[in-house]
């Protein structure tokens, strides 16, 4: 069974978390991206939680500024030190006292792996392994913001969210716009997105956009502009960027937001990486396809260090 819990972290910000799984088993945490949140994730967590399955203790948190989350107005405050902050104490509210690394791993998507990516280069002792869906290392998405206009054009749309007016854009015609982020852009709809589906987005959506908008304010990594240079304006030290664990990162090809050249030189910022690419998949893979990346992700975690 999936619940619902409010856990409040030393430095102030409260994290409204859904968790399985009995408390002091071995830990699996799970990151959201934008614009969802952390009921994206129910259905690996009460697979995992399941004593069949591992019996971890698997617990989604909704990042600052999402659902019923803390959500600082300030887009300072969604700067990555702080999202950083709170993943790093949650890990340590949950874990199983002693727990060292703490997580057995952290499994992440979208805006989720930016901070997933961030954790395991600064602070590898926090996890055993890490697990990347769809989510750019900041190295090569820095190398494609710069350098790629076809990665110009598909990231074109985080200049849209900075702006002041983006909320009340994104809210207009029920959510009109925030749902062709969740079809590609088309006018179909994918069998995934279920009126009950739509339902739950429109809650979290509903709780407010700011924090969501604000993730993207916060971070100079989007298309460069005349008045802005922002990718163009940044450099990246190495040893913020390499990354020594095990990885696995699944890789979905029909992104259109996060072409397949994002995971191109990968391996050269996360040497111990296994990588899984899925053709006919798109940015929503943990949705279309749950059960492919409940295979990978149980692999990945059966396989000795």
């Amino acid at each position: 069974m999936i619940e619902t819990h409010l856990i409040k972290l030393p430095h102030g910000i409260t994290l409204s978390c859904r968790m399985a799984g009995q408390a002091g088993r071995p830990v699996l945490m799970f990151l959201h991206g934008f614009p969802e949140a952390a009921f994206v994730w129910d259905t690996l967590l009460a697979h995992f939680a399941r004593p069949e399955n591992g019996g971890y203790f698997c617990i989604a948190p909704n990042l600052r500024g999402f659902e019923q989350s803390s959500a600082p107005t300030d887009p300072d405050a969604y700067r990555p030190k702080h999202l950083m902050q709170d993943i790093s104490a949650l890990s340590a509210a949950v874990c199983p006292p002693g727990a060292s690394p703490q997580l057995e791993c952290l499994v992440a998507h979208d805006w989720g792996g930016a901070i997933a990516w961030n954790l395991a280069a600064a602070m590898p002792q926090l996890m055993k392994k890490l697990a990347i869906v769809n989510s750019p290392h900041p190295g090569t998405f820095l190398r494609e913001l710069q350098h790629s206009p076809a990665q110009q054009a598909a990231s074109a749309y985080m200049n849209f969210l900075i702006r002041p007016d983006a909320e009340a854009l994104l809210a207009a015609d029920d959510f009109r716009r925030l749902w062709q982020f969740l079809t590609n852009g088309s006018n179909g709809q994918p069998a995934w997105l279920t009126e009950s589906v739509k339902n739950q987005y429109r809650e979290v959506w509903r709780a407010g956009l700011t924090g969501g908008c604000n993730l993207y304010r916060a971070s100079p990594l989007r298309p460069p502009r005349p008045e802005d240079p922002a990718a163009a304006g940044v450099s990246l030290a190495r040893e913020r960027l390499t990354v020594l664990l095990p990885t696995l990162v699944v890789w979905a090809l029909d992104d259109i937001a996060l072409p397949p050249a994002l995971i191109d030189g990968l391996a050269d910022y996360v040497p111990a990486m296994q990588l899984q690419t899925v053709a006919g998949a798109t940015h929503w893979i943990v949705h279309e396809q749950p059960e492919r990346v409940i295979g990978y992700l149980r692999d990945f975690l059966g396989q000795a260090e």
